[in-house]
């Protein structure tokens, strides 16, 4: 039965549930605070490319829009590493073959929200949510741009409206025992740009993900289909060096000159695009309950904001639409039942990649360099490549394999560590990773733990 559908929040979580639910045959309506991205500029220096991974991309393809969406993603197969000694040590990110997409968020949200109205979705932009009516499930919706206020009557309302989530706030106020909890790393990020050489030119390895990793901060690039590299500078708020520290042009230009010397050269703007560009903090948010009977739901950011670390907060928010989806076929509309399972489904592996992407900051920016974790990762990848069975590398078990759930792959990645603490710590492990003395061993720990 075709349901009056009403979405608060046109990103790019918001506009993929938007093509799932219309294609199912419902009257569905978006509605965003901000302008017609396609006709406004992106706010400068906000958007950290995404890294899509097969989470999310069996998502686009289950509705069909894969295939546009990889017009404007560039395969990374690994992460380049560019150490302090000038080396650049190169780590595959999975199998051969295996790989993850660059993809420029305002790129990919104005492609979705095309796709979205093409497939019959009404879009209203600069309408922002004030309040909704749980009695008389009306949202009422305030114009920021001298468009009027309007009141929505709706079947159905999902709030996919991101981390500061206006739909949450008035969920939160009204309802008994709502459990909250937002947490800062010290870190922010600073959206910096390699922009591209002659005739379009990539000045760096176009297929891989760059990271300049310094013990307690590191730079990222990613690179666009224009030849340019989106980099993206996480650095203490405060602190020697910080953000409040790097307060002149020529102490920036000095400092990109000592600690990144191999890309300050690449870099022509870099003290306009570090004082221009904001600096934009790190959230993470757990939540509950994020449902009201068969009427409401949050849906990704708003649900579970994630610090970008994993590379998994889009990813994650597709595969919320994926599960809804799923469970829109098994219980054949019944909300009250799909809105439950969805919840508990998803809270477990919502918090699960929090926890990863929290981790997953710490490896990067301290461990990449260090030579004994590289070699951890060499064994890890060489008993997986012998047991494909017995060990799934736990990134991969995020990145690569989207039957495991989030919250099954944190358990099995902590146990895997667990072993690979005792296996490190055996005497001369450099010179004997490959000898089958090691893989009984490992052997023998997977199956104890089993």
């Amino acid at each position: 039965m075709s349901k009056k559908i009403t979405i608060i929040g046109a990103g790019l979580v918001g506009s993929l549930l938007s093509i799932y639910l219309s294609k199912r045959g419902n009257k569905v309506s978006m509605y965003e605070r901000r302008p017609d991205m396609r006709k406004a500029a992106m706010s400068a220096g906000r958007s950290i490319n995404l890294a899509l991974s097969d989470r999310g991309i069996k998502a686009l393809e289950e509705v069909g829009i894969m295939e546009e969406i990889r017009k404007i993603a560039i395969p990374m197969h690994g992460r380049q590493m560019h150490l302090p000694d000038g080396s650049t040590p190169y780590q595959a990110y999975g199998k051969e073959g295996q790989f993850i997409n660059s993809v420029s968020r305002g790129e990919l949200n104005r492609k979705l929200i095309e796709l979205a109205e093409a497939n019959g979705v009404d879009i209203f932009f600069n309408q922002k949510c004030e309040n909704i009516d749980w009695v008389n499930n009306e949202i009422h919706f305030a114009g920021t741009s001298g468009e009027s206020t309007s009141t929505v009557e709706s079947d159905l309302i999902f709030g996919t409206d991101g981390a500061y989530s206006a739909a949450r706030l008035t969920h939160q106020l009204q309802h008994d025992r709502f459990q909250y909890e937002q947490f800062y790393i010290d870190f922010g990020y600073k959206e910096l740009n390699i922009p591209a050489g002659k005739d379009g030119q990539f000045l760096l390895e176009k297929h891989a993900l760059h990271i300049w990793p310094r013990g307690n901060y590191m730079m990222i690039a990613l690179p666009n289909i224009d030849g340019s590299f989106t980099c993206t500078l996480f650095f203490p708020f405060e602190g020697e060096p910080s953000f409040k520290t790097l307060d002149s042009k020529e102490k920036v230009q000095s400092f990109f000159d000592e600690i990144f010397p191999d890309v300050a050269s690449l870099m022509p703007t870099l003290k306009e695009d570090f004082f221009n560009n904001p600096t934009a903090s790190l959230v993470t948010v757990k939540c509950f309950p994020w449902i009201r009977e068969d009427k409401f739901a949050l849906i990704g950011d708003a649900a579970h904001a994630i610090v970008p670390f994993f590379g998994q907060g889009m990813n994650c928010g597709f595969e919320d639409c994926s599960v809804l989806n799923s469970l829109i076929g098994k219980y054949e509309e019944d909300w009250t039942k799909i809105l439950q399972e969805y919840q508990q489904l998803r809270k477990p592996d919502a918090d699960a990649i929090a926890d990863l992407a929290i981790n997953n900051f710490v490896e990067m920016r301290d461990k990449v360099g260090d030579p004994k974790f590289l070699l951890q990762k060499k064994i890890e990848a060489h008993v997986s490549k012998k047991h494909p069975d017995k060990w799934i590398p736990a990134y991969s078990q995020v990145t690569f394999s989207p039957h495991i759930r989030y919250s099954e792959a944190l358990k099995n990645g902590n146990s895997q560590q667990g072993i690979m603490e005792k296996v490190m710590a055996v005497p001369d492990i450099e010179d004997k990773w490959e000898s089958e003395e090691v893989e009984k061993m490992i052997l023998n720990m997977i199956a104890t733990n089993e």
